[in-house]
């Protein structure tokens, strides 16, 4: 057995040397001048295509079925009462989010508080409104003079200062406005408490031990952390409310779809008719998509990292992400296994 003599530190190689070229091989240099070529996703060209040829069955019927009277359509689309119908459906949206979220807001905070008999109150009326319809509580407000004839202000349990009936109080609108409020509240106090629970306290721990206020905290710490998580929830709760007001046609309020039902039911143009406020709710919910989009993208500034995260942003298909899943699944098998 001979033994390998050791390299005397003359021979040793100078420090700073550059290392010995690795030996390369002739097939070494053709794998180095390859062009990277993209892998082939098959599956997802399959559902591309198969995607496409659907659509284009769906545009080619919905083009060439004459059932649906195009031109029908086209001759109602601006009518006078279809417009003032869209403008009360717009006036109702607005007013609604605007007061329901204030409302909302108020809600929130009571959830939060450390008064437990707020707490308690606020948790009671998000349960009972969420747990009812909001046509049934439409319907309620619509009937209160049947079951408050009289409504009256003055002492608890006692004097009556003033008092005036009910029977004429409540209009359509009236009660559409409060019902739909009170429904939206419920909803977006949930909206408002789950995004400020989604900051960490300790954010306001180290900025109250600056000496900051706590207003000041809830400004400049709190909401503008908890902003990218009550956006986008507000924003689909504006476009539910936006078809959710197609319910108050049941209480004769003329909205969009109330001024189409009393068309149709002069001529019996139904499916027209239908199609022409279903173009406008598509032409709305899309704007306020679109509006939803840029307020989401302002407040998520320097939130979403360029280099990894979601499957959308990595480029990465359906079927890729399903595969890596099954083979970590398979590895992690094969580690217990080894184990026990």
């Amino acid at each position: 057995m001979t033994s390998v003599p050791s390299r005397t530190p003359e021979e040793a190689e100078p420090a700073g040397a550059p290392p010995p070229a690795l030996d390369r091989r002739p097939c070494d240099e053709q794998l180095l001048a390859a062009r990277l070529v993209p892998s082939r996703k098959p599956g997802q060209w399959v559902s591309a295509v198969a995607s496409l040829v659907l659509l284009a069955m769906l545009v080619h019927t919905l083009l060439t079925n004459d059932r649906f009277q195009w031109d029908v359509v086209d001759r109602y689309f601006t009518r006078a009462p279809i417009l003032h119908g869209l403008a009360l459906t717009l006036w109702l949206t607005a007013a609604v989010m605007v007061s329901g979220y204030l409302l909302g807001v108020g809600i929130a905070a009571m959830r939060l508080s450390g008064n437990r008999v707020l707490r308690a109150l606020s948790f009671g009326y998000v349960w009972i409104v969420r747990s009812v319809p909001p046509l049934v509580q439409l319907l309620f407000w619509y009937e209160l003079a049947s079951l408050y004839p009289r409504l009256s202000l003055g002492v608890p349990f006692g004097r009556e200062f003033v008092t005036f009936r009910t029977a004429h109080m409540f209009s359509g609108v009236l009660a559409a406005y409060v019902g739909l409020t009170l429904d939206v509240a419920a909803f977006s106090a949930e909206i408002v408490r789950g995004g400020i629970l989604s900051v960490d306290r300790g954010q306001t721990e180290a900025a109250q031990a600056l000496g900051l206020g706590r207003g000041r905290v809830f400004r400049r710490i709190v909401l503008p952390q908890a902003m990218p998580a009550i956006v986008p929830a507000s924003g689909n709760l504006l476009i539910g409310l936006l078809k959710a007001t197609s319910i108050v046609s049941v209480i004769a309020v003329q909205d969009l779809l109330y001024s189409a039902q009393l068309i149709y039911n002069q001529n019996f143009l139904i499916v027209p008719l239908l199609v022409v406020a279903t173009i406008w709710y598509v032409v709305l919910t899309t704007l306020l998509s679109i509006g939803q989009h840029y307020v989401e993208r302002h407040y998520a500034r320097g939130r979403t990292s360029g280099s990894g995260g979601s499957a959308a942003r990595t480029g990465r298909g359906v079927w890729e992400t399903a595969r890596a899943g099954l083979s970590l699944f398979g590895a992690t098998r094969r580690d217990l296994a080894g184990l026990s």
